[in-house]
């Protein structure tokens, strides 16, 4: 009968060890895999990071005097470059698409340039490339969502805090003109 009486806690405490482990287990879990979709997404955008050159180049044989708008992109692929942080690079890559944007108005201006086989051909790989970046930041963004929510919430929060688990960044607009709407013509 005595035996009964320690049965219970040790079944209580055992049953206490294999949620607490499960606990951590979830916890490193989900922070392989933001680690995994940071990873996926920074093939896209490294991809991207190569092709600027590229596409600087050929703007810049049609619109040499459009220095300032090939200098933010020069500065922003600096700025990923020398990123030692996720936040870093996500605040580079954000100056990239910003930059971006600006030289493909820039190249409205140069119909020759519109019309060249080599930067249609860079563009067109861009605006693939931009779709994937899009979709794995959208997906990375969905981990970090349940990593945080876990590190933030009762009880895995405890965990977290004992194990040294961090909550992550979100991958979000930082520019708030991107917000806006954009004014489509077509005339």
């Amino acid at each position: 009968m005595e035996f009964l009486g320690w049965l219970i806690p040790l079944g209580l405490l055992a049953v206490l060890a294999v949620w607490a482990v499960s606990q951590y287990n979830m916890l490193v879990k989900l922070r392989n895999a933001v680690e995994e979709a940071f990873s996926t997404m920074d093939v896209y955008l490294k991809k991207r990071f190569d092709l600027v050159p590229n596409l600087v180049e050929t703007v810049k044989g049609y619109a040499a005097h459009e220095s300032g708008t090939f200098q933010a992109v020069t500065e922003a692929r600096s700025m990923i470059q020398s990123a030692t942080t996720t936040e870093e690079k996500v605040a580079g890559e954000n100056m990239l698409t910003g930059a971006l944007r600006s030289l493909f108005a820039v190249s409205e201006n140069y119909p020759d340039l519109k019309a060249n086989v080599n930067f249609m051909d860079l563009q067109r790989q861009l605006q693939s490339i931009e779709t994937d970046i899009a979709q794995s930041r959208k997906f990375y963004n969905g981990v970090v969502k349940q990593m945080n929510n876990r590190v933030e919430m009762f009880p895995s929060n405890i965990f977290a805090q004992i194990f040294g688990f961090k909550r992550f960044p979100f991958f979000a607009v930082a520019d708030e003109a991107e917000r806006e709407a954009v004014a489509v013509s077509f005339a």
